[in-house]
């Protein structure tokens, strides 16, 4: 699109003469100055926001602002303005700085109270945005099991979100992802309400940092989705959540609750689906009882986008029936604490004549309205509402962060299977690898992904790293769709000869070589967002899309050695390659710097120390999978093992950990103390490496029937061989406690078995038992 004219900014003339414009002020009494001076309609188009519709309320028909239109729509100002950088399919750093410049000197200098708007993003794994840094998808982030690499990514994130003119980002995913063929475990942290709470600490921590946003260098987080989204029946997107209160709290809920109050999160998006008949965005019991109510909340509900008009009708993508307009849909959402309609003005402006007719109390638009103006204050946009234009700070971030996001790729790849230790790779100078496979020279970022400035693939990081030492040879094989992106709607299968061709040509290629790199799985279009009836990403199924089976088999054939690299937004059920392939990584999606960390991995310049946060089914029929189950529920299947392929908390190293004596620093505690778990870790191997270490706990005997087992505690260690270290947990009530016979969170006197090792295998695990008296 063409260049967004940017008018000159100036300082208001006007020197602060009320209240609400004193920055000595608390935001509390700013906040309530403010609202004193508003009136209704200046109220609700605080509730609004713009996305798709800013050729309407912002660009002429030329695509430049429109100041004219400005004046007209927004003359009581906006709350919100919706993903700047995909202006146009794309705006460049210097543009989106620009255009968020024009637009705040509009609403600071023309509307009558000066309210500037807060610009929000997606940032779930990486600015979604042209020239910015894509880091590993979040499902690859949980297999690192390091909070404190997390944070860092996340506020190098923020950096880089808010130098372009943003303010708040939706992310991140705290969903529990207990359903393999949902197309959206990919944007999640996987099925351990644990793990997904302690990596979306890390995010928020990341992105808010301590919360006072005075640096200029941090963002509001949004947490999502609101609740119980991450187990939709059948796995069919934003389908109902079938499950009891007593297991939304301590599964669903549990992720949202520690971040709720552990790191005083800015804003929550309400979930698209429904819990016992009660669609989030109109139920009350969840936004106000819970939320706001037993966690004592204190920032904002955000939509998802269009939800609100979702309570009515939306036949292109989900209609739920409770509203019987518009009108009624945004008394509905208003009444249970949605703040703000996400991502278009919709429904809420009726808030306005819901208001004059007596329908909805004035009171309650002053608290949605305040809860959101408190948090403008607290980002200093009414002393500061612009963006410093230094596009050269942006490019030398981006070159900076490239070695940040080599770290989390890294450490994000999961070994899965090393037979014989045939990984690392050991050559001899002029051997040739083959690199064949749909994945092996692709872009694969997964969903909500921007459009970073670098990006190495599978084949040209192994062929860096091989140099003129070794010889690469590429051949697709076969393909898995025929182009497209997560973006486009239709997805096309390939022509099965065509397939055919391929993998002739790839036979080829493999008898010349010495090894065969084979680089399979999904792609942004086999799971991905449904987001409407056209564009689908769940799955019945989850075989290999198209001939890869046929692929490996072909391969195998031949007598070369192979190595499996699997790329994927979800797990796969790979039997046939977990009996026959002697080495597999799962690497997930691992962002921009895929191909180096490939390479470091096979080639032994990196110990793989990943662990898969979601157990791998053998089959859809499998379904559910995970790990924490409870004690009837895995008593077996005919003809068929009830166990996964690969289960939770699973990842090889090419080195070997020894745990031995485990021990609690008090054997026995009151329900209201708290002890020490403690274990010996050694590296008995060759080479340094990393070791996840775990803990899990399961109450013996309990009112309610509990799980076998619970992940509540982790920590990724480096050891050098032959050195041990000693790992701590502290245990106390947070780690024991549960929702019980009479719906009280608490922990009830009687022993705990704790287990700790390297995954969620039994056979993998130590165990003590602590005793709570």
């Amino acid at each position: 699109m063409a260049k967004e004219s940017t008018p000159t900014l100036t300082a208001r003339a006007t020197p602060s003469r009320m209240p609400y414009q004193d920055p000595t002020l608390s935001a509390e009494e700013r906040v309530r100055d403010l609202l004193g001076r508003m009136t209704l309609e200046e109220k609700v188009a605080q509730m609004l926001c713009i996305w798709s519709r800013r050729a309407t309320y912002v660009f002429d028909e030329s695509g430049k602002l429109s100041l004219e239109k400005l004046r007209r729509h927004l003359s009581n100002g906006i709350g919100q303005i919706a993903r700047l950088s995909d202006v146009g399919g794309g705006l460049a750093p210097r543009d989106m700085m620009e255009l968020a410049n024009a637009i705040q000197k509009f609403l600071v200098e023309e509307t009558r109270l000066g309210i500037p708007a807060i610009f929000h993003e997606e940032c779930l794994h990486g600015l979604v945005a042209p020239q910015a840094t894509s880091y590993p998808q979040a499902i690859a982030l949980a297999s690192t099991f390091d909070p404190a690499l997390v944070e860092q990514v996340f506020a190098a994130v923020a950096e880089d979100t808010r130098a372009r003119g943003a303010h708040q980002v939706l992310g991140p995913v705290v969903d529990v992802a207990r359903d393999a063929r949902w197309g959206r475990v990919e944007e999640t942290f996987g099925e351990d309400p644990y793990l997904a709470a302690q990596m979306g600490l890390a995010v928020v921590r990341g992105l808010q940092g301590d919360g006072s946003f005075k640096d200029e260098r941090h963002v509001l987080a949004t947490l999502k989705h609101f609740a119980a989204h991450g187990q939709p029946e059948s796995g069919i997107n934003c389908a109902p959540a079938v499950v009891s209160e007593r297991l939304l709290r301590d599964v669903f809920l549990y992720p949202f609750r520690e971040v709720v109050k552990k790191a005083r999160v800015a804003s929550v998006m309400a979930s698209y689906n429904e819990i016992d008949g009660v669609p989030s965005h109109a139920n009350r019991w969840l936004l106000r009882d819970v939320l706001r109510g037993e966690w004592q909340f204190q920032g904002y509900v955000v939509s998802d986008y269009y939800a609100i008009t979702e309570l009515h009708r939306r036949d292109d993508a989900l209609s739920h029936w409770v509203a019987a307009d518009k009108k009624e849909a945004a008394l509905l959402a208003a009444t249970a604490g949605v703040n703000i309609e996400l991502p278009d003005i919709d429904c809420y402006p009726h808030l306005v004549d819901l208001v004059k007719e007596g329908r909805l109390k004035e009171s309650v638009i002053d608290q949605l309205v305040g809860e959101m103006l408190r948090y403008k204050f607290m980002l200093g946009l009414f002393e500061n509402p612009f963006v410093a234009v230094d596009v050269e700070r942006v490019e030398r971030k981006l070159e900076r962060d490239r070695e940040l996001a080599l770290q989390a790729a890294r450490e994000a790849i999961v070994l899965l299977k090393n037979e014989g230790n045939f990984l690392p790779l050991r050559l001899k100078p002029g051997s040739t690898i083959a690199v064949i496979g749909p994945n092996a020279d692709r872009v694969l970022l997964g969903g909500y992904s921007g459009q970073p400035k670098y990006y190495v693939s599978v084949l040209q990081g192994i062929q860096e790293r091989a140099g003129s030492t070794y010889r690469v040879k590429y051949s697709e094989g076969c393909k898995i769709t025929v182009g497209g992106s997560w973006q486009t709607d239709e997805v096309r299968l390939p022509d099965p000869e065509e397939d055919r061709h391929a993998m002739r040509r790839a036979l080829q290629v493999a008898k010349n070589a010495d090894v065969i790199v084979l680089a399979l799985g999904g792609n942004e279009q086999t799971a991905r967002e449904a987001w409407n009836k056209r564009h689908l990403g769940d799955r019945p199924s989850l075989e290999l899309v198209g001939r890869q089976n046929e692929l490996v088999e072909r391969l195998l054939r031949t007598g070369k050695p192979v190595v499996v690299i699997l790329f994927n937004g979800r797990p796969k059920s790979i039997n046939f390659i977990g009996q026959h392939v002697p080495a597999i990584l799962e690497c997930w999606y691992l962002g921009q710097e895929t191909g180096r960390a490939v390479a470091e991995v096979l080639f032994g310049d990196y110990n793989p120390g990943g662990k898969l946060p979601i157990s791998f089914p053998r089959s859809a029929g499998h379904i559910p999978c995970f790990y924490n189950y409870k004690p009837s529920a895995r008593r077996g299947y005919l003809f068929d093992d009830v166990t996964p392929l690969f289960p939770f908390g699973f990842g090889l190293s090419y080195t070997s950990f020894k745990f031995h004596n485990l021990r609690l620093a008090k054997d026995s505690i009151r329900v209201n103390e708290s002890t020490t778990v403690l274990v010996d870790v050694t590296n008995t191997g060759s080479r340094e490496g990393d070791e996840v270490v775990q803990m899990y706990v399961r109450d013996v005997v309990s009112s309610v029937t509990r799980p076998v087992k619970e992940l509540r505690g982790f920590r990724r260690v480096h050891l050098l061989p032959g050195v041990t270290t000693t790992v701590e947990f502290p245990i106390g009530f947070e780690d024991l406690a549960f929702t019980d016979l009479h719906m009280r969170y608490t922990v009830e006197p009687g022993d705990f078995e704790i287990m700790v090792g390297n995954s969620s295998r039994d056979e993998d695990l130590l165990k003590i038992v602590l005793h709570v008296v």
